[in-house]
């Protein structure tokens, strides 16, 4: 029969929508959502993400506003444009484009956002929340992979699922995440002596390695979910490059019940879910002030 495409594009687009009705609420109540992107350097893939981004925002309502900066800023110089952006009223959300220059150590800068403004879920304190079952903010792609899953309508709990690459903005989440809803989660890396073992049995596989074709159709049980995480740049036969994933598509699409491609499947919906996020992190701003102003209130009377 053939694997079921879950397809990026259409499931990014409905957050996108949701994300809108949500935008125009927020400004109704006086909160303008406004993202602001901060990239260092030139880098032609990152000005694509950005005007990725950026159309995405505007279809949403929200503002979005490029900051760029030389190559050879410092990490202090940065440090301190964020810590601006963080105690600027009119700055709803932070995202820092990657990559960046290797003299900045990007875990530095994650952490320099303020929690209430990382619209992409990378503070320390929005990926330990996710370990405390907070699940509604956290890391973008993990989200968005996580988000493809639940619309297959599969049950989760009780859900047998494979995570082949442990990073801490992918893999690592993506399992926390599941356990919160009930799945049962083996989570493979370069160590696993036996892959194969366990995403043979898996109900879901999601593989976010960086090796293409590291995931065939004979390692995946048939029906199961295969959410393909991976981007990989790789040149065919006739000398032409295109990108690829991290599985076989052709054959684990024989096999697969569901199946993400790539590009169009885990990628559209991570910037829809970049949105969503944005929205999240406005509304929780909009909490913390208002219960600011009204303790203050009691305590002024």
């Amino acid at each position: 029969m053939g694997a079921k495409i879950l397809d990026g594009r259409v499931i990014g687009a409905a957050i996108l929508d949701e994300a809108a009705v949500d935008v125009e609420r927020l400004k109704n109540d006086g909160w303008t959502p406004r993202l602001v992107s901060i990239k260092i350097g030139e880098n032609p893939a990152v000005d694509l993400y950005v005007r990725n981004q950026k159309n995405k925002a505007e279809k949403a309502g929200i503002i979005f506003i490029e900051r760029h900066f030389p190559e050879d800023i410092t990490l202090g110089e940065v440090r301190t444009a964020i810590a601006a952006y963080n105690v600027d009223p009119r700055i709803t959300g932070i995202i820092i484009q990657r990559p960046i220059p290797e003299k900045i150590p990007i875990k530095e800068l994650q952490k320099a956002v303020h929690p209430l403004k990382d619209v992409e879920g990378m503070h320390p304190a929005s990926i330990g929340n996710i370990v405390y079952n907070e699940v509604e903010m956290g890391p973008c792609t993990a989200i968005a992979s996580v988000e493809l899953l639940r619309r297959t309508e599969l049950q989760l709990e009780g859900l047998e699922v494979t995570v082949i690459g442990h990073s801490e903005i992918v893999g690592k989440p993506i399992a926390f995440m599941l356990m919160a809803e009930g799945a049962t989660v083996t989570v493979c890396h370069h160590m696993t002596r036996d892959v194969t073992k366990h995403s043979r049995h898996a109900d879901a596989v999601f593989v976010a390695v960086g090796k293409p074709s590291l995931v065939t159709a004979d390692i995946i049980k048939p029906g199961a979910v295969l959410i393909d995480i991976g981007i990989n740049r790789v040149t065919g036969p006739d000398g032409e490059s295109r990108i690829v994933g991290d599985s076989d598509y052709e054959s684990c699409s024989e096999v697969a019940g569901w199946i993400t491609p790539v590009p169009g499947g885990v990628g559209p919906v991570t910037v829809s879910v970049l949105m969503r996020n944005t929205v999240i992190a406005v509304e929780r701003q909009k909490k913390y002030y208002e219960e600011q102003f009204s303790e203050q209130l009691q305590v002024n009377t």
